[in-house]
């Protein structure tokens, strides 16, 4: 049984807002050539369940889904377990991880990329 990530973002209609999310997905897929990525947002693009349903398709029986936001608000508390009921599978497991926003380590980023541009 293959894993599978879904990376999830707010959305944008601006096709230019979604670059940076496309970046991260080549860029996670190409460091975990044996899982099955895809990217899916709120509004404005693949949805959840259409993303779940391509990942499954490629084999994928576990999948995390990865909040692209800097913290936990309306979206991730509340929208975010709703889609996931909504997209669930027989046998497919779905898990909602932290937003990446929370990780120290992107945190640290974040903060180091602003202190740099001065």
């Amino acid at each position: 049984m293959k894993e599978g990530i879904v990376l999830i973002a707010h959305g944008s209609l601006d096709p230019e807002w979604s670059r940076p999310f496309e970046r991260i997905a080549l860029s996670l897929a190409a460091k975990l050539p044996a899982v099955a990525v895809g990217l899916a947002f709120l509004e404005h693009g693949p949805s959840l369940d259409e993303t779940v349903t391509a990942l499954v398709a490629k084999g994928a029986g576990s999948i995390r889904v990865v909040p692209v936001f800097l913290g936990q608000g309306g979206h991730v508390k509340e929208d975010l377990p709703r889609l996931i009921s909504e997209a669930a599978r027989p046998g497919v497991k779905l898990l909602l991880e932290k937003p990446v926003g929370e990780q120290p380590q992107i945190i640290e980023a974040i903060a180091s990329a602003i202190a740099g541009t001065r």
